[in-house]
């Protein structure tokens, strides 16, 4: 079962809400298990590209289980077999760093993609929205 369309919004409403602590504008989209996009706003000032970058962040987290920078390793590892999984899939996986997986224990919820600031940024602001919606 994926995130409530509540927690999704508080996601979004709170990685926003910590980009702006961080005087930076981002692009949050929160997708299901299966990758598929639930919520996404884009801040005002937010690179436009930003928008398609955090939904191929959050899809090939969610997808493949891993957090962005563990994504990155698997690609790093094994980049043939990386390469042919991406084109299964309706959209780019883009494995970096501002994507976290959202669980409930071991199950997998769905996941998070921000983009729009540094990677380290982007993350932080994804682990912010995940913990305001699940504490």
């Amino acid at each position: 079962m994926p995130l409530t369309p509540e927690q999704a919004r508080t996601v979004i409403a709170s990685a926003h809400e910590h980009a702006g602590t961080l005087g930076v504008r981002i692009s949050v989209a929160v997708v299901d298990e299966g990758g598929v996009l639930q919520a996404f706003e884009r801040m005002p000032g937010a690179p436009p590209l930003s928008a398609q970058i955090s939904e191929a962040k959050a899809a090939g987290s969610a997808l493949w289980h891993r957090d962005g920078d563990a994504m990155a390793a698997v690609q790093d590892s094994r980049p043939g077999f990386f390469a042919s999984v991406n084109q299964l899939t309706r959209l780019p996986l883009l494995p970096a760093d501002g994507s976290v997986v959202v669980r409930d224990g071991d199950r997998v919820l769905g996941a998070v993609g921000i983009s729009g600031a540094t990677p380290e940024q982007d993350r932080e602001c994804a682990e912010a929205g995940v913990k305001a919606a699940l504490g």
